[in-house]
Order: structure tokens, then sequence, then C-alpha cells
């Protein structure tokens, strides 16, 4: 009688086990599915304030220019090398494999230049959007950005073209205070938001879309017919 009760207990003791095993096993692609869900990148969400410390950005455009296989190019000018909010902004614009859509009032820094002329000739399609006063001002970028083959469209002096953004590859949105100038970069209090979130980036889209037909050359009346009086 016991021993009879000792076997019926080792014989549930192994059910219970089997049965616990099972369970495991068929929470098993369950919980690495959430393993690996909780290793992926998370969305970027980054915030720049301005006037940045001025560093070098001299390597980081040869370094992009060059391509990675070609190791990175060291800068021998005296400005310090490191990290920026100028050097954030380059790296997510360099960072650029299929389109970038610029929507800005003011583009009249250099490096910016450089680095939008560089995804240019990668073969990034660039497309542009700005203000017609400002696009004529001494120093601005559009005139060499469209001497470089990159689409340029802009209003008719119908009140400001005041955006200030730019999408990276239909996935990151650049957005806030900052024109794209000198001036601003390094004397002006400003921020920058940095979104990777299909939601903000869908609507941006869709502004910079009507804002790209509205303003289509064809469309232009610089020289309006006038009525004829009868």
């Amino acid at each position: 009688m016991a021993g009879g009760g000792m076997e019926r207990w080792c014989w549930a003791a192994v059910a219970g086990a089997a049965l616990g095993l099972a369970v495991a096993l068929e929470a098993l692609p369950w919980a690495l599915r959430r393993l690996r869900a909780g290793r992926r990148r998370r969305p970027r969400h980054e915030v720049l304030f301005f006037p940045s410390q001025v560093t070098c950005t001299e390597a980081l455009l040869k370094e992009a220019d060059a391509g990675c296989a070609a190791g990175p190019r060291v800068c021998g000018c005296s400005l310090p090398h490191g990290e920026s909010a100028l050097s954030r902004l380059l790296s997510v614009l360099l960072a650029a494999r299929a389109s970038l859509e610029l929507c800005l009032f003011a583009f009249s820094s250099p490096q910016l230049g450089r680095a939008v002329q560089l995804l240019h000739r990668r073969g990034v399609r660039v497309r542009v959007v700005t203000d017609c006063d400002y696009m004529a001002l001494k120093g601005s970028q559009i005139g060499l950005l469209r001497k470089a083959g990159i689409q340029v469209r802009h209003d008719q002096d119908l009140g400001y073209m005041h955006h200030k953004f730019a999408i990276v590859d239909r996935k990151v949105l650049i957005t806030g205070s900052l024109n794209w100038t000198t001036q601003a970069i390094q004397n002006n209090r400003e921020n920058v938001l940095i979104l990777e979130d299909e939601d903000f980036v869908r609507i941006f889209l869709e502004e910079f879309e009507h804002i790209w037909e509205e303003f289509n050359p064809t469309k232009y009346t610089f020289f309006p017919q006038k009525k004829s009086s009868h």
C-alpha cells in the first residue's frame, strides 16, 4: 500500500515535470521574440541646442565623401575635434541613403551645403523648397545647389516660406527654430528636434509635397498677362 502510494507519487511528479517542460517549450518562442524586441534599436528622439560649440567638421565631411571603406580622414586644422550640435546635425544628414527633402527659409551654412551636395553626388534624391527673397542673399547656398543639379523650388513672394525642416529617407524628421545659416548656428539660441516617428514624418511629408506642387515653376506668374480692355 505504501509502496503503491510512493509509485503513484513518482509518476505524478514525472507527469508534472513533463507538463512544465511542455509549457516552457511552448513559451520559448514568445520569450525569444520579447528578447529580440528588447534588443532592437530604439527610434531616434534627439534634441540639439544652438549656438553650437565650434568644432572641426572637415574630418566628418571628408570621411563621408571618401566613404567608410577608405577609413577616417584626419584634419590638421586648429579647431577642437569633438562632437557638437552642428556635427550631430551633419551626421544625421549624411546618414541619408535614398532621399532628402529640405524645406528651409534661409540656407547659407557652407558645411550643411557641402553635406547636401555630397549626398546628391552619392545618388541621394535631394529636393529643396525655399523662400524667394532669402535665396538671393549673398552667401546663400541655393545657387550652388542648383548649379550642382539639385532640384529647387521657391515661392513668389506671397508671404515668407518660413518652414525649417528636413526629412531623411522618409523616416527621420529634423525640425525646429534653426535657420541653416552660420549666424544661427554659431550665435543664436535655437533648437532642433530629430524624430524617427512614422506619424510625424508622414504629416511633414504631406506638407512638403503640397508646397512642392504649389511651387511648381509651370505655375509661376512673374509676368502676368494684362487684361485687355474693350
